[in-house]
């Protein structure tokens, strides 16, 4: 028996292949701790149902989701050294980019994307914090700056998604570097007179909080989102005083006027397609609801406006309402 038991049981079982059972059927929501069921999760566009904590995106999901039809065509962007610096802390940083690139079936922290959002073509650029904390380094700043080659020859809009740690620590000043590089990226658009929106999503902090990230002309975050530059501990380690509560979060960062809007997950398809229509003055098209939260109403209602009349028709109303004289007459 103990031969049976212990030899020929195990290769039975081996050679009998199992019904194939996803492990991923519940997920813990890291906020309330509740268990939800994967679909009800997707469903919702991965926000908890109990406590509207907003999970992490794929690159892939972020593009559907916003994209119309979820229909889009990736960019091809620059190749980079792999490891410029031959960089090793307890493993090698090659190691740790293979790692990245299995886990994430991604070759880098950011994804280009073309497609539509409301009718009009845009150009995405997505960060993936699955991607070694979605860091910037001489790879994600060449796909910053493709994105915007890519919109300013095309003659679309910039729409940039980040989600990251900061700047990438294995490829030291190359990565820094990123800052300004895409800074101008980013003013190369603005000079050719196309909108850029930055959508920043948990967390965005480091080098990319001080350069891209926060130079849209509409700055948008997902709500609880985690938005600075320094981490809170280290803030009041080196302040020695304690910091308010919500601090760095989305919400605070807007009662304190440094983004324009905070936009939950199901609504921001819609908000987006409304901006890039008010900033292009191009009516939105397709199926396009309004917002769900009432604070973003105004946003529709301004772009249905703008969009219904030709701007010499506003400049008109807002002479009347002045003292009548156009400001070239004053």
């Amino acid at each position: 028996m103990n031969w049976l038991t212990n030899f020929v049981r195990p290769k039975l079982r081996a050679l009998v292949s199992k019904r194939e059972t996803p492990e991923n059927l519940w997920e813990k929501c890291p906020s309330c701790g509740q268990m939800v069921f994967h679909r009800d999760l997707q469903a919702n566009h991965r926000v908890c149902s109990q406590c509207n904590h907003h999970f992490r995106l794929s690159p892939n999901e972020r593009l559907t989701q916003l994209f119309d039809d979820g229909r889009y065509e990736r960019i091809e962007v620059p190749e980079v050294a792999a490891d410029p610096l031959k960089f090793r802390d307890s493993k090698r940083y090659t190691e740790r980019l293979k790692e990245s690139r299995a886990k994430t079936e991604e070759h880098e922290a950011m994804v280009v994307a073309v497609g539509h959002v409301g009718g009009l073509e845009t150009v995405m650029a997505v960060q993936n914090f699955g991607f070694m904390g979605g860091s910037m380094g001489l790879a994600v700043g060449e796909a910053l700056i493709k994105a915007a080659e890519e919109a300013i020859s095309r003659d679309t809009p910039l729409v940039v998604i980040t989600a990251a740690g900061g700047a990438r620590m294995q490829e030291g000043i190359l990565s820094l570097m990123q800052m300004p590089r895409s800074a101008i990226a980013v003013d190369d658009v603005r000079q050719a007179g196309l909108p850029y929106i930055s959508i920043l999503t948990d967390p965005t902090t480091g080098g990319v909080t001080a350069s891209y990230a926060m130079l849209g002309d509409i700055s948008i975050a997902e709500p609880g989102a985690l938005i600075g530059f320094a981490g809170p501990r280290v803030i009041e380690n080196t302040i020695r005083e304690s910091l308010p509560e919500g601090f760095q979060r989305a919400e605070y960062l807007l009662e304190h006027g440094m983004l324009d809007l905070v936009v939950h997950r199901r609504d921001l398809r819609a908000t987006l397609a409304h901006l890039l229509a008010l900033l292009t003055g191009v009516e939105a098209t397709g199926d396009i609801p309004p917002p769900t939260d009432l604070s973003l109403r105004p946003v529709t209602q301004l772009t249905e406006s703008l969009t219904a009349q030709p701007p010499e028709a506003h400049l008109n109303e807002i002479v009347e309402a002045g003292d009548g004289s156009r400001p070239s007459e004053q």
